[in-house]
C-alpha cells in the first residue's frame, strides 16, 4: 500500500501577489511602463489610524446643533489686499481642463459656489464656464505655462504656484494626444492629437531666492490684490514649507502621496513621496518655528474623504483641506451605473483609473463629445455641494463633541493613535498611553 501525502493549500506570495505578477507579465509583453491616473493605491498610515477623544468628565461638550460651531476660514492674510473668505475649510483642488471635460469643470465650480468655497483651475488655463460658475477661483501657475496669460491671472481670486504634486513630487504632468481636442490644443497653443508633457520644474527660476522674485512679479501684475499660494508635494515638508514661507507665500498647499493625478507612471504614484498623515506635523512645526503658524495658512490635500478626515487634519494644525478624487466621485466618477461600459474597458466601477485614454464612461475625464453629454453640470454641482455640506456637518459634530466652538480650535491633544506608526507620524499619543513615539524631533 503506497503512502499518500496530505494535500496542502496552495500558497501565494505576499511579495509576488496577483497584481505584481500581472504587472511583470504586462511589462514583459509591452516593454513600456504603466501610466494611469488617480493616487496611490497601496495601504499606508492614514487618518483612519487616529481617533478623537470626545468630551466626558474632564471636557465639556457643546450641545448638538443649538450651540454654534463655526467653520469659516480666511486664506491669504499675510500680504494680499483681498484675502479669500470661505464658509467652509474644504476647497476643491486643481484639476485641469483637458484632463477633465468642460462639463466636469463647470460642475466643480457650481458645487463649490453653492457650498461657499473655492475651486482651482489646473494645468491648461482657465475656461469661461469654470470662471463663470466659480464664485472663488484659484488660478494655478505651473511649469508648463499652458494657457497662462496675465488677463486670467487678474481675473482669478488667488494664484497657486505649483512646485510639486503629491502623486508625483519631482515629476511633471502629461496629457496624452487622444485627449487633445481642438479646444484643448487652442488653449494650450500646441498641436491637436499630440502628447503634451509638463516639465518637472519651472523654466525661469531654480530655487527659493528666484521664487521670491517671481512672487513679487505676480504681485505686481495683480496689484497685490491676490493671495499667492505655493503647492508642494509631500516629500520634505519641514524644509519645503520653511522655504515657501521665506519666498513670500501667503498660503501653502501640502499634497500627500494619496493625492491624485491625471496621468503619470504608476511606479511614481506608488513609490515616491510620503503619506499625507506623515506630512502635516513637520509642516506645522516649520510654521511654528518661524512664528508663522496661522499667519501663513496651511491647506492639506491627498486622500481626504469625509468630515472625520477634515477634522483630523485641522486638529493636527491645518487651516483647511483640499479634495480632488473625492470631488470627482461626488460628481459621478466611477459610478456603478456605467458598470457595463467599465467592463468593456477591462475594469470595474471603483477601479477605473485609465483617465489618460479619454474613454471615461462617466464623461468626466474625457474630451469625447458623446461621453461628455453624460455629465449634467447642474445636477453634478448639486451633488458636490451636498457632499461638501455633509463633510462640514461631520467635522462640526466632532468639534462639538470635543467642546470646540470653531473647527480650528481642534488640536493634537484631542487625538490618539491606534498604532505606533500613526502615533509617530501625527505626533499624538498611542491610544491608552501617554507615549508619543519618536518625540523630540522630526
Amino acid at each position: 500500500m503506497s503512502y499518500k501525502h496530505p494535500v496542502t493549500t496552495p500558497r501565494k506570495s505576499a511579495t509576488f501577489d496577483d497584481y505584481t505578477l500581472s504587472e511583470i507579465r504586462r511589462a514583459a509583453a509591452t516593454g513600456i511602463y504603466d501610466i494611469r491616473g488617480s493616487g496611490a493605491k497601496r495601504k499606508v498610515p492614514h487618518f483612519d489610524d487616529l481617533l478623537f477623544l470626545g468630551a466626558s468628565m474632564s471636557r465639556y461638550p457643546l450641545e448638538g446643533y443649538r450651540e454654534k460651531c463655526e467653520t469659516a476660514v480666511t486664506l491669504g492674510t499675510r500680504f494680499a489686499k483681498k484675502p479669500i473668505e470661505l464658509k467652509i475649510p474644504i476647497t476643491i483642488a486643481g484639476m485641469s481642463f483637458g484632463s477633465l471635460s468642460g462639463p466636469a469643470k463647470e460642475a466643480l465650480g457650481r458645487g463649490a459656489t453653492l457650498a461657499g468655497t473655492s475651486t482651482t483651475t489646473g494645468d491648461g488655463g482657465m475656461t469661461e464656464e469654470e470662471r463663470g460658475h466659480s464664485q472663488t477661483l484659484v488660478y494655478q501657475y505651473l511649469p508648463s505655462r499652458y494657457g497662462m496669460n496675465p488677463r486670467d491671472l487678474k481675473r482669478a481670486d488667488a494664484i497657486e504656484i505649483v512646485i510639486g504634486q503629491g502623486a508625483k513630487p519631482g515629476g511633471g504632468g502629461m496629457l496624452l494626444g487622444q485627449k487633445i481636442s481642438d479646444r484643448v490644443a487652442n488653449m494650450r497653443n500646441l498641436p491637436k492629437g499630440i502628447d503634451q508633457r509638463s516639465a518637472c520644474r519651472h523654466p525661469d527660476w531654480t530655487g527659493p531666492d528666484d521664487l521670491e522674485i517671481k512672487i513679487q512679479e505676480l504681485r505686481e501684475i495683480t496689484d497685490w490684490q491676490k493671495p499667492i499660494f505655493i503647492k508642494v508635494g509631500g516629500a520634505r515638508p519641514y524644509y519645503d514649507v520653511a522655504l515657501a514661507v521665506k519666498a513670500g507665500a501667503d498660503v501653502i498647499v501640502l499634497d500627500g502621496m494619496q493625492g491624485g493625478t491625471a496621468a503619470t507612471q504608476e511606479v511614481f504614484i506608488e513609490h515616491v513621496g510620503q503619506p499625507t498623515l506623515a506630512c502635516i506635523r513637520p509642516a506645522v512645526k516649520a510654521l511654528q518655528d518661524m512664528g508663522m503658524h496661522r499667519k501663513v495658512q496651511l491647506i492639506v490635500s491627498g486622500g481626504i474623504r469625509n468630515g472625520a478626515d477634515v477634522a483630523k487634519a485641522l486638529a493636527l494644525g491645518a487651516d483647511a483641506v483640499s479634495i480632488g478624487t473625492a470631488a470627482l466621485v461626488a460628481i459621478g466618477d466611477n459610478d456603478p451605473k456605467w458598470e457595463e461600459d467599465y467592463n468593456a474597458l477591462g475594469t470595474t466601477a471603483g477601479a477605473y483609473d485609465d483617465w489618460h485614454e479619454g474613454r471615461d464612461p462617466a464623461g468626466i475625464t474625457t474630451q469625447d463629445a458623446d461621453l461628455m453629454k453624460r455629465v449634467d453640470p447642474i445636477a453634478a454641482g448639486r451633488r458636490l455641494a451636498n457632499y461638501l455640506k455633509v463633510m462640514t456637518l461631520e467635522a462640526q459634530t466632532i468639534a462639538r463633541a470635543c467642546g470646540k466652538n470653531h473647527v480650528h480650535n481642534l488640536e493634537p491633544e484631542d487625538l490618539c493613535a491606534l498604532n505606533i506608526e500613526a502615533a509617530a507620524m501625527a505626533g499624538v499619543p498611542l491610544a491608552g498611553t501617554s507615549w508619543i513615539p519618536g518625540q523630540g524631533g522630526f
